[in-house]
């Protein structure tokens, strides 16, 4: 091993995601710059750095110096101090502002941020507020860079690093030390494979009972992404034991332990000999839902109507409308029953069928609140119904308590005070989240959940809409006759078909419902940019950013989402001197580029820019919003995004890794959104994921166009294919149990 030292002259290449770096440093020793490589995460132009490592030659670039440790020092030159404040190191202070600091303090200017950062509003252009987040920024750096000399061996990221500081402070070090597998159960992003690398490098016993039980505990949370609340044990100990790689008698032991301390629930269901296992808080969530959807079902509401079959015909009158016999049933049932489910495919009249009720339920004084998973099909619902509707988080008014923990506000003990409420959307409505709302219905309240049963089921755990189908227990209504105006479009016409079976009609002259035929994925690549960026806005005045979606059945391939947002970005926002960029890994991000948030972040704070009879503040970004980068700043080192509705956020540089390019997006992300036009390439794919439901799902997003690039072939092996995809999920039958005893 050997040392130089040396200052950051040059960042060549970096990878955000590990931190892996080329650099060149001016070598202290000899006075020649030397190419260095390694995991340099927080390392900027500048900085006086420390090596060690070892000399190794590459074959293309010839002679470097393999880097396995660092340190930093403070920068010993005017031009260095300038460069290290400008890198974008510290928030707040941009090119601009480092002159101006080395101007006025010389080489004292760190000492002056550490120590006497009030001083730095003698500095034109910096108030105090500005003075005190240069000097909270500085002083988080020197403390990360601590945990990242700790944890640089470990393959953690940047942007990792930073979480875990932000969740341990500067306990990181003892806290990984002490149990390492914590990670994993403490900072999102982090599994188990990563906690477990840097237990295996601490010594960590493979067989502790710490590794075991926190790779049961990932096996369990890893079938949530699936889709399912719990695995049958026999299941759970297989998955583990290919994780862990130890005796099937740690894993048995380990889940007794586990069960014991009520991290997991063990569960016999009637019939089978193998036992049910949870994660508790999927437990409580299933059986907490069931519970509440009997108590609903089975509370008692007035019969607020005596005939109502002629206030269905004067709201018929008044607004012109002929309801069809199953709307007028959903109707009669919603003014009966506390619980009712009214399902349909697209032109079956649900919104009217909603209207209706809601007309009827306001005409007797009763509160009624609307609400939809997302925001996108929040504001479609307000739209259609000319009420406002929320979505189920801000519904019930997500916030945080004063030790600093998030939740919902209205819960059992604060619930909502609708007396009817309507839930749209509900296929898209996972088992957590439908815990979380009825929790805040008290029985008696009416609750109309609406949906379409044959879309993909919920991004998240559970089957809901199906399994309360199902269960066979709660009045459902299911809407089936396709209305004269909605039967002259070929998109609900082919989405039916799809859903009966049946092939879609290709190319019908003058309708909405096309199909381009390429065979090879560079050719369906080309066609897709050229009906983005050329054709669909000369055929139809479409806006290509706004207008046109993208919808992609897999993420990976040349005619995957990732190929197709870095196409797309090239030729729909190239760069430009005027507009700001952000790298992050091999993802970069340009203003005006059109992204999606990809996860829940309830704590992120927007501003309304216009009035949307929404407030003008508020938290909370949820999975599948979608926006457009309308400035990155790298002086505060934040992005902003304007999101549909008319929410501003503002991005830490840190947080990017929540934000995705959206030109094109998967199928299933775009669940309760609609866009005017869809465009879905079909190209060879996993026979599991080119299904029926996934295809209906994609052509039922769209409002005015459809249009299918691909092989004709795939058409029919996707419309054949209604495999649905098995998920463990026992709501239906604590449905059926829990109706039984009464």
């Amino acid at each position: 091993m050997e040392t130089i030292t040396g200052i950051i002259e040059e960042i060549i290449f970096r990878n955000e995601e590990n931190g892996y770096s080329v650099v060149d440093i001016l070598d202290e020793s000899s006075k020649e710059a030397v190419t260095v490589v390694g995991s340099f995460p927080f390392l900027n132009p500048g900085e006086m750095v420390r090596l060690t490592g070892d000399w190794v030659t590459h074959p293309d670039y010839g002679l470097q110096f393999k880097m396995k440790t660092y340190e930093v020092a403070a920068p010993s030159t005017l031009v260095g101090m300038e460069n290290y404040l400008a890198s974008g190191l510290i928030k707040g202070v941009g090119p601009s502002t480092a002159k101006k600091l080395v101007e006025h303090f010389g080489l004292n200017v760190l000492d002056i941020i550490q120590f006497n950062p009030a001083r730095l509003t003698e500095i034109d252009g910096i108030g105090q507020t500005r003075a005190d987040l240069i000097a909270s920024s500085f002083s988080e750096q020197r403390e990360i860079r601590q945990v990242m000399v700790f944890l640089q061996s470990y393959s953690i990221t940047a942007s990792m690093a930073l979480k875990i500081y932000k969740a341990y402070g500067n306990r990181t070090i003892d806290l990984v030390k002490e149990n390492p597998y914590r990670l994993a159960e403490d900072i999102e992003g982090i599994g188990f494979k990563t906690a477990d690398l840097i237990a295996s490098r601490l010594g960590v016993d493979p067989n502790s009972i710490f590794r075991v039980m926190s790779g049961i505990s990932f096996a369990l949370f890893e079938s949530t992404l699936d889709g399912h609340t719990y695995l049958p044990k026999e299941e759970l100990v297989k998955r583990a034991g290919k994780l862990l790689s130890v005796d099937r008698s740690l894993i048995e032991n380990a889940i007794v332990q586990l069960v014991l301390n009520k991290s997991l629930v063990m569960e016999m269901e009637d019939g089978l000999e193998d036992a049910n296992i949870y994660l508790s808080a999927y437990y409580e969530a299933e059986a907490g839902a069931a519970l509440s959807l009997r108590q609903l079902a089975q509370a008692e509401t007035d019969l607020i109507f005596d005939d109502i079959d002629i206030e269905i015909e004067r709201v018929e009158r008044k607004n012109n409308i002929r309801l069809a016999d199953l709307q007028k049933e959903a109707v009669s049932r919603v003014m009966e029953h506390g619980l009712v489910v009214i399902t349909g495919g697209p032109g079956t009249g649900k919104t009217t069928t909603i209207n209706c009720i809601i007309s009827l339920l306001e005409q007797k004084g009763l509160k009624v609140e609307l609400a939809a998973p997302t925001g996108r099909a929040a504001k479609r619902m307000t739209e259609a119904t000319g009420h406002e509707a929320k979505t189920i988080h801000r519904l019930l008014e997500y916030g945080y308590t004063e030790d600093g923990r998030g939740g919902f506000q209205r819960d059992e003990n604060n619930p909502l005070e609708a007396e009817a409420l309507i839930i749209d959307e509900m296929s898209m409505v996972d088992i957590m989240l439908l815990n979380s709302l009825l929790k805040a219905i008290i029985p008696g309240t009416r609750l109309v959940m609406v949906g379409d049963v044959d879309q993909l089921p919920s991004v998240g755990p559970g089957n809901v809409l199906r399994d309360i189908i199902n269960s066979g227990t709660v009045t459902v209504v299911q809407l089936k006759e396709i209305f004269r105006q909605a039967q002259e479009s070929m998109i609900i016409t082919n989405a039916h078909r799809i859903n009966r079976g049946e092939l879609p009609i290709l190319n019908a002259k003058g309708k909405d419902f096309f199909f381009d035929r390429r065979h090879s994925a560079e050719d369906i690549v080309r066609v897709l940019t050229d009906l983005v960026a050329r054709r669909l806005p000369v055929f139809g005045n479409y806006n290509p950013i706004e207008d046109i979606q993208i919808l992609v059945p897999m993420r990976k391939g040349l005619v995957g989402v990732n190929n197709l947002n870095q196409k797309l970005q090239e030729i729909l926002n190239p760069p430009s001197p005027r507009k700001g960029e952000k790298s992050l890994g091999t993802r970069l991000f340009r203003e005006k580029d059109k992204v999606m948030q990809i996860k829940n972040n309830y704590s992120i704070k927007w501003t309304r820019l216009r009035d949307e009879g929404q407030g003008y503040e508020g938290e909370g970004v949820y999975n599948g919003d979608m926006g457009i980068i309308e400035a990155i700043d790298k002086e505060d080192q934040t992005l902003k995004v304007l999101f549909d509705d008319g929410r501003l956020v503002t991005y830490d540089f840190g947080q990017l890794d929540e934000l995705e390019l959206a030109y094109a997006t998967t199928i299933h992300k775009s669940q309760g959104n609609e866009f005017p036009v869809v465009i879905i390439p079909l190209f060879y794919g996993p026979p599991m994921l080119m299904t029926r439901n996934l295809l209906y799902t994609g052509v039922t997003r769209a409002r005015d166009l459809v249009v299918l690039v691909g092989r004709e072939s795939l058409i029919g092996k996707m419309v054949g294919n209604n495999h649905i995809a098995r998920r463990y999920s026992a709501l239906e039958a604590r449905l059926v149990r829990a109706f039984s005893l009464i």
